[in-house]
């Protein structure tokens, strides 16, 4: 049976890598229900991950589309793994905080407490590096997050430092040294 992973995106402009990281992980024979947060879709369609992943995309906390189901809890039961993929210095915040006003958020706070946890940050170096961003990572390893550390590269900003979203391949590996742990 396929492991199920639930990809979730955050608005970072990193979130158009969203496309290529669904094919690949479907390639490679997961179950890919993806996570958009509303900023994510300023960065790329829903229709494209729905396309690429077979399944439908999760928008919206409050839109339940079938009465037996609650969205953001039975995804965190169907999840082998949760990756978070870009994870913006907002979203991160508001995880750390255990805030839950959007569905990534909330699926993240109903996660069962074994599930893996996978976050890949991707935002400029400044905000990254920030104590509060820092900060903010260490209460999410604490509770069992592991973090996929962003590159050092030029940023979309200009700017050239730490906090392009990991490459692909390294993602990838994560994935699966994970799901074989």
């Amino acid at each position: 049976m396929a492991k199920t992973i639930v990809l979730a995106l955050s608005g970072s402009i990193s979130a158009y890598k969203g496309a290529d990281l669904v094919s690949q992980l479907t390639k490679k024979g997961y179950e890919v229900h993806v996570i958009m947060t509303k900023a994510a879709t300023q960065f790329i369609t829903p229709l494209t991950l729905q396309v690429l992943s077979k399944q439908p995309v999760h928008l919206d906390i409050m839109e339940e589309k079938l009465a037996n189901r609650i969205n953001h809890i039975d995804l965190g039961k169907e999840a082998d793994l949760f990756l978070i993929a870009p994870a913006t210095a907002n979203t991160i915040a508001q995880l750390a905080q255990g805030l839950s006003g959007n569905m990534l958020t909330a699926t993240a706070l109903a996660l069962p407490a074994d599930t893996p946890k996978l976050i890949a940050p991707a935002m400029n170096t400044k905000m990254y590096c920030h104590p509060l961003t820092q900060k903010n990572l260490k209460i999410l390893q604490e509770i069992g997050y592991k973090e996929i550390t962003p590159r050092h590269s030029l940023l979309a900003c200009g700017e050239i430092g730490q906090g392009a979203l990991a490459d692909l391949d390294i993602i990838l590996q994560k994935v699966e040294d994970t799901l074989s742990e």
